[in-house]
């Protein structure tokens, strides 16, 4: 390399920050201007979300030790959640990979031969006699290079791994919200399942109640033979409900197990009747869901990321300049290796700028562009189905509420018409049949009572974990990594 390129690529290093290319990063908008307030009014009073919701502890706002206790055995020893934690890990070691090529690569290869020369090589033109030759050859070569960023390749290299590890560490923490949120309905749902449960082991027990005063009527000659029957068959009926709500309460309990981290065979929940009500969600505003979905933070990281392979697209067209150097000791023999005369050296400088290359940077760049672009409607399109569960959410909660008062109201109705139907079928006034329909109704009501409650606390869940579950896009802003000057001496 000519001395004349060593003073031109340091000329082109002094001009690197005013010469990078690239588009600069702007948060895409969302697809509409958020409104001021949610479609569905909740039937409580909005608050600020920061206020009410624990910052990695949603779960907390139920006041249930029993459940705190069961996330936390989630957090230590779920296998997805450690899963996602090590892509996290992951993600920090890629990212400072790309902050590698901000500093020069220094490499040595020691070598020691010991060759034998023919006496018949060819001698190229040269006249001169031949004779073959058994030499040492002991070599310490040193090599050094670096990339002048001139263009930003490398600076958008840094910034796409800073972009998606963010992305990387936005998605741990909705990883962490989709569980916890899961453990937490599935919990509430296997506590309406202990509810329902005792809901109708008592429909059993004052059936059977029944079955034994029919019994004793049939005996005395009082009840007819058809009677005890049909309360039999309903009693029958009772018991196989039973039965079926013990199976399906067995199947969350066995979920719970997995999210725990725990063979179910292992697990076994105490029986507790839920007995909960759902707390106030505070809603805050709608823009607000653009700050607290980890899913969105994942997605609008993407696009960020996008941004940056965009910028290394179009770097594809400048030139691509590399400082060089080498030097080191070689000699013949070891014990003049270190010798001044040893020494050997050489610098250079090379400028690679494409001229014709078939379309294959114009063809990049389109594909980089066309990948961005994914990138905003994915975003985008994140953003609208947050909305969507949010607004899910609420609706859900308020029409819930309202059934859940007529539907208790309707328990006190069919309550009081069993006692009617017994009372007119003691005083002979009516048969059997109708004292079988008011239990049956009894029954029914009593199940879907609680059977709303549960999916009221379960809707709870549902709108926590829609609105963020108490996080926020700050926490994922210090997961960046830069260069530092200790790595220049790291291998």
């Amino acid at each position: 390399m000519k001395r004349a390129a060593i003073p031109f690529a340091l000329a082109c290093v002094a001009l690197a920050a005013g010469c990078t290319v690239g588009p600069r990063y702007s948060r895409p908008a969302a697809p509409t201007p958020a409104p001021d307030a949610w479609k569905t009014q909740p039937p409580w009073q909005q608050a600020a979300p920061k206020d009410a919701i624990p910052k990695g502890a949603w779960w907390q706002v139920y006041n249930d030790s029993a459940l705190d206790s069961y996330e936390q055995q989630l957090l230590q020893a779920n296998q997805s959640l450690e899963a996602a934690r090590d892509r996290l890990s992951q993600a920090r070691s890629l990212a400072r990979v790309a902050t590698a090529d901000v500093f020069p690569q220094l490499s040595v290869d020691p070598a020691a031969t010991r060759e034998r020369g023919s006496g018949n090589r060819p001698l190229n033109g040269v006249v001169q006699s031949t004779r073959p030759y058994t030499q040492n050859v002991f070599a310490i070569p040193f090599s050094l290079s670096y990339e002048a960023d001139l263009f930003g390749r490398v600076r958008h290299n840094v910034e796409a791994a800073n972009a998606s590890l963010q992305s990387t560490a936005a998605d741990l923490q909705n990883v962490q919200l989709v569980l916890t949120a899961e453990l937490a309905a599935d919990y509430f749902t296997l506590r309406e399942l202990d509810a329902e449960f005792q809901v109708v082991q008592e429909s059993v027990g004052y059936q059977r109640k029944g079955l034994d005063l029919l019994n004793n009527r049939h005996e005395g000659g009082i009840a007819s033979g058809l009677e005890v029957a049909q309360q039999a068959a309903v009693l029958d009926s009772t018991l196989s409900q039973l039965a079926l709500v013990q199976q399906t309460r067995a199947q969350y309990e066995h979920a719970i197990a997995v999210l725990l981290g725990q063979p179910p065979s292992i697990l076994n929940l105490p029986t507790a009747p839920l007995q909960a009500t759902p707390p106030p969600v505070p809603l805050g505003v709608p823009s607000d869901v653009l700050e607290r979905r980890p899913d969105i933070a994942t997605a609008e990281r993407q696009v960020a990321y996008q941004n940056a392979q965009v910028g290394i697209a179009r770097t594809a067209f400048y030139p691509h300049i590399t400082l060089s150097g080498s030097g080191g000791l070689q000699s013949k023999d070891l014990s003049s290796l270190f010798n001044a005369p040893s020494l050997l050296w050489s610098l250079g400088a090379d400028a690679l700028q494409p001229i014709f290359e078939g379309g294959r940077n114009r063809a990049n760049l389109a594909a980089a562009r066309a990948a961005y672009d994914q990138s905003v409607a994915n975003y985008r399109q994140s953003v609208l189905t947050a909305f969507q569960e949010v607004e899910d959410g609420i609706s859900n909660l308020s029409t819930l509420s309202q059934a859940l008062a007529t539907q208790a109201a309707a328990v006190e109705d069919a309550r009081r018409a069993l006692e009617i139907a017994n009372n007119r079928y003691i005083g002979g006034v009516t048969s059997y049949l109708d004292v079988i329909t008011a239990q049956t109704t009894l029954l029914s009501s009593e199940r879907l009572k609680t059977q709303l409650l549960g999916q009221q606390m379960v809707s709870s869940v549902i709108l926590v974990k829609a609105l963020g579950g108490g996080w926020d896009a700050t926490e994922i802003k210090t997961e960046q990594v830069h260069p530092m000057a200790g790595q220049i001496l790291q291998p």
